[in-house]
């Protein structure tokens, strides 16, 4: 066997103890670090102000989320029934003002269109005389109407089916 050089031996005794310092030194640090990390992820407040675990916290925002997202579900089933309903709700209104008789004047006459979006609905026309005022309702079918209509009654579809105002017709403010 050889012999070992009780300087060399030394040196690297010194180094070795130097190393084992340093390392230890860094590892005191490292664990600092990872407590105050620990402590910041630890105190986070909650909604009602409590310190709560970052973990909990982020648990309690995906439980919320998921609630938000069946409420958000549930919210368009009920926004995809409106709008069906809305459809064939009576949306499309139109009148119109007329003379009916030449030697009648002031506009008295008129044919209201109330129709929904399909152009479903009906067409009321009142006409005035001198000694008395007519009325008639004729449905009104995609637009169309089994019974004859007039011209005035054509208009009043045509402009509530347009959504146009008729000619002489307040504008809606």
């Amino acid at each position: 066997m050889s012999s070992l050089d009780p300087q060399v031996v030394q040196i690297v005794a010194l180094s070795a103890a130097g190393a084992a310092l340093l390392c230890l030194v860094l590892a005191v640090l490292a664990l600092g670090r990872a407590a105050r990390l620990k402590r910041l992820l630890t105190v986070v407040r909650s909604e009602d102000g409590e310190h709560v675990h970052v973990l909990a916290a982020i648990q309690a925002q995906e439980e919320r989320l998921r609630s938000l997202g069946g409420r958000v579900g549930a919210l368009e089933t009920t926004l995809t029934d409106v709008r069906a309903d809305l459809g064939d709700a009576i949306r499309h209104v139109a009148v119109m003002r007329y003379d009916a008789f030449p030697d009648m004047g002031g506009r008295l006459s008129y044919s209201v269109a109330l129709l929904d979006d399909a152009g479903d609905g009906v067409v009321v026309t009142a006409i005035h005389g001198r000694s008395d005022t007519r009325s008639y309702a004729k449905g009104v079918k995609a637009g169309a109407s089994d019974h004859e209509m007039s011209p005035e009654e054509l208009q009043a579809v045509s402009y509530a089916l347009r959504g146009a105002r008729a000619p002489g017709q307040p504008s809606r403010a």
